[in-house]
């Protein structure tokens, strides 16, 4: 793995200082650093907090950690932090504090790194997120059957559980991103990640063996309204090219598919008996809760999932804790699903 050091600000003595050990330790590893960051794999871009410079990367393939340093309330770090996430156009935010660093994830995950050696602390939370497989891609085929134009029970479901999940406190707004984004770094997003918005939280119910609905990305989920627009139909997953297949109508101006669809997939193909997926940024006690934060629509979070549902005595009618994120609940229905678990829910995610 390549990696490199970009200095969009002048780093404090202790960011400089935590750089050039993640720097060492990032050798010791056999990493090469490179010049150019456009050959770099991961990118560790420290940034004036004030005035952030953003890395526009090339490909999606770049993992951009911007690295700053935390304010002095640790209370502040999620308030500070995601804002700069997402004007340095990071995957994820380092915030040094001392003898620790914050991580703040895309998806409002903010835990504490902490070790004898801070750096290998550091660099062993956050290579497995660098390395893992982005599947975000979508390939759209105006193929669905006349008869589900208009959508079915099923996205009547998926609509009604929108709603529900919004009127239980569960679902935050979508971050407005397009207000602290002018319009040239928006368009890279758009086009390199292929998000309109970031919201949190998302819906599926299975239409047949194969097929299931799923909410769209960057979308109110509370306002779940046009099948083939709000509501996609995944009917195939591509993954040499790793490709989310959906089948849309041909009058419609489809959004992109959530980025979970890839988790969705690999639990709907390998638990026939499960109707329905819900996910959402909450938790429950005494819940099984996969090892590691994989980001979003990668193929290693999808894994994990699904193998720790498969663990469970009732695939079925389980749910599984993805550590600093959320959970993952399946059932018979969306309904079925909120009537099972909405009444232990908290609000409030557990950071580990």
């Amino acid at each position: 793995m390549t990696y490199a050091i970009l200095l969009g600000g002048r780093p404090s003595p202790a960011v400089a200082a935590l750089l050039d050990d993640l720097d060492r330790a990032l050798r010791a590893r056999g990493f090469t650093r490179v010049d150019d960051v456009d050959d770099a794999q991961l990118v560790l871009n420290a940034v004036d907090e004030e005035r952030p410079r953003p890395f526009r990367r090339r490909s999606r393939g770049t993992y951009a950690a911007t690295i700053c340093t935390a304010p002095a309330d640790d209370r502040q770090v999620l308030t500070a932090s995601y804002p700069l996430l997402v004007r340095s156009l990071a995957n994820i935010v380092l915030s040094h504090a001392g003898d620790a660093v914050w991580f703040t994830t895309m998806e409002r995950g903010v835990y504490r790194v902490a070790g004898p050696s801070l750096a290998d602390a550091v660099l062993d939370r956050l290579l497995p997120l660098a390395t893992s497989r982005l599947v975000i891609d979508n390939e759209f085929r105006t193929d669905l059957e006349p008869e589900l134009w208009g959508g079915d029970e099923h996205t009547a479901s998926i609509a009604e559980a929108g709603r529900r999940i919004d009127e239980l406190g569960l679902l935050p707004a979508p971050f407005p991103i397009e207000q602290l984004l002018d319009e040239r770094d928006l368009r890279h997003v758009k086009r390199l990640y292929g998000i309109g918005g970031l919201s949190y939280g998302n819906l599926s119910e299975r239409l047949d063996e194969t097929r299931f609905w799923m909410s769209a990305s960057g979308v109110d989920k509370s306002r779940l309204e046009v099948p083939g627009r709000d509501i996609l139909l995944v009917s195939d997953y591509d993954e040499v090219r790793a490709r989310i297949v959906l089948s849309v109508p041909p009058a419609v101006e489809p959004r992109r598919v959530s980025v979970d669809a890839i988790e969705h997939w690999l639990i709907y193909q390998a638990h026939p008996q499960v109707g329905a997926i819900l996910h959402v940024h909450a938790w429950l006690d005494g819940i099984t809760t996969t090892d590691f934060n994989y980001p979003c629509g990668t193929e290693e979070l999808a894994q994990s999932v699904a193998a720790a549902l498969g663990a469970e005595p009732d695939p079925a009618h389980a749910v599984i804790g993805l550590r600093n994120h959320g959970i993952t609940a399946t059932g018979e229905s969306l309904g079925e699903i909120l009537d099972r678990v909405a009444p232990a829910l908290q609000v409030s995610v557990p950071m580990a």
